[in-house]
């Protein structure tokens, strides 16, 4: 049985039945193979001896693509298959050596360049070598299936960036945002993922690690040394707890605007038919990607297209028109509308101002549970009213020239992101920003750890006995040792972020989840 790096059993062995004919007697004689399963078994990428190899490329044809291998004997194992063994056993790191993928008998596979990386150089930390090959999908399974044949593992998903986590080529963070970088959709999501792979996130974290660290040292030799020191000693460290406890705080906050950079939000354009929903669509969108027809009921199925909102990246979604009809294929349509709404980050609901506020546009505004924005559209023709004075905020728009654009994109992204404190100007996309709710959760727990101790040291949380002065009060003792232990929690919470206390169950979850060759 082989176990991981955390000691759990990658290996399974299992024996398989097969038949052959005697060549003497005739007979059909039953053999069991002895054989080894490997994948895949859960967390059997923390097995980080194999050598493993994986289209890193996007798949479909292509010009190029790029096969990545690693793993302590991947260039030897590579030299096996290669036309030009010698030169590329000796090449240092970093050089491209040309020559060929060949299969039994010498036959050619492909004309490739191969890109040798000596460890600790490469981006796993082990040997490896990059196999540029041309890109048809043919191409790429025979590359494949000939690294294979000669012992090559196919990686899992995030196996390459797991390994360069286990040898600290990347920390959990860093790591994290490969795959968000990978993924991004919009401008403001690339930056901040690419901020965060640069390190400014670790950068922050490790300040922050090395503060609670200095306090928690002077928690201890407070504890140890107690009689030899002055009572205001360790209370004059409160303001660096408060701060570091700020600064935990202020990187959870930016949850709202990374978890939109990373998944977006949906928002879905209703209203009755012929409201100019459609006209709505396109004008956001700056391109004709929706049907638009005087025809009420033209629009029968959703149409939908990423927005990218001033760095967010919005799936915008243009939906059939409500309305009373017989028509089974229309009614459909407006069943999915409803309940596209009731998915939906936000609404643009769309009121014709021409026809004004009907019966219809009534009931659906008192009943939708989702954030809306109401919009007055159509304010190009002579004929629009006025809005409604209903104390609901409408958004005068002519979706066809485009006035009111900007305010309604104003009010989109405020709505999206949510509205700043006093003073403060709107999230900015190209700030750093934390992308997962478990980064997130890790923040806070080392926040309410920090209130606990700042807490203790009787700054409003839980106070000193009365009558006992607060110097005294730490002085004596109280409280001190438990300071300790919310400094330590705080800590350990820190280091999940950064990967060096968490648990194995996390790693898969988290890796399991990138792209094949990543």
């Amino acid at each position: 049985m082989t176990t991981d790096i955390f000691g759990d059993p990658l290996y399974r062995v299992y024996y398989r039945v097969s038949t052959s004919v005697c060549p003497v007697h005739g007979l059909a004689i039953a053999k069991k193979k002895r054989r080894r399963y490997r994948r895949p078994m859960k967390r059997a990428y923390l097995q980080t001896d194999d050598d493993i190899a994986a289209r890193a490329s996007a798949p479909g044809d292509a010009a190029i693509a790029v096969v990545r291998t690693a793993g302590p004997g991947s260039i030897e194992r590579l030299a096996r298959v290669f036309s030009r063994p010698g030169i590329l056993l000796a090449a240092p790191s970093h050089q491209a050596v040309y020559g060929r993928i060949v299969g039994p008998g010498k036959r050619p596979v492909d004309e490739v360049l191969a890109l040798v990386f000596r460890a600790p150089a490469g981006y796993t930390g082990q040997d490896g070598v990059d196999v540029l090959c041309h890109g048809g999908q043919t191409v790429v399974d025979a590359v494949m299936e000939t690294l294979t044949a000669v012992g090559f593992q196919r990686a899992l998903p995030g196996e390459f960036t797991f390994r360069a986590f286990i040898n600290g080529k990347l920390d959990l963070a860093r790591a994290e945002a490969v795959d968000e970088l990978v993924k991004a959709r919009t401008a403001g999501a690339r930056g901040n993922a690419l901020a965060r792979l640069g390190g400014e996130l670790s950068r922050r974290l490790e300040l922050l690690h090395r503060e609670l660290v200095r306090l928690a040292a002077a928690c201890a030799l407070r504890l140890d040394y107690g009689e030899d020191e002055s009572p205001e000693d360790f209370l004059d460290e409160r303001a660096a707890l408060a701060a570091v406890r700020d600064g935990c705080a202020n990187l959870a906050a930016t949850y709202r605007v990374g978890r939109l950079l990373r998944d977006g939000a949906r928002v879905v354009i209703a209203g009755r038919t012929n409201a100019g929903k459609s006209s709505l669509f396109n004008c956001l969108l700056k391109q004709e990607r929706a049907i638009v027809s005087s025809q009420p009921g033209t629009t029968r199925d959703y149409v939908e297209a990423v927005l990218d909102l001033d760095g967010f990246p919005v799936t915008l979604i243009d939906t059939a028109g409500l309305r009373d009809s017989a028509d089974l294929v229309e009614g459909e349509g407006m069943r999915r509308s409803r309940l596209l709404c009731e998915a939906a980050d936000l609404v643009l609901y769309v009121v014709d101002a021409v026809a004004g506020l009907e019966v219809g546009d009534q009931a659906f505004l008192s009943e939708v549970q989702r954030p809306l924005l109401a919009v007055w559209n159509k304010l190009d023709n002579s004929a629009a009213g006025a809005a409604p004075a209903d104390g609901r905020r409408w958004l005068g728009l002519s979706a066809l020239d485009g006035q009111g654009e900007s305010a309604l994109v104003a009010a989109l992204r405020t709505a999206l992101v949510g509205m700043p404190a006093a003073g403060e100007a709107l999230p900015d996309p190209d700030g750093l920003a934390i992308t997962s709710d478990r980064q997130r959760q890790a923040l806070l727990r080392a926040v309410a750890a920090l209130d606990d101790a700042l807490g203790l040291l009787g700054s409003g949380a839980i106070d000193q006995p009365e009558g006992v002065a607060e110097t005294a009060f730490v002085h004596a003792g109280f409280g001190l040792d438990m300071v300790a232990v919310d400094i330590q929690a705080a800590l350990a919470a820190l280091g999940e972020l950064s990967g060096e206390t968490t648990s194995a169950d996390i790693l898969d979850a988290l890796f399991s989840s990138f792209c094949v060759g990543k």
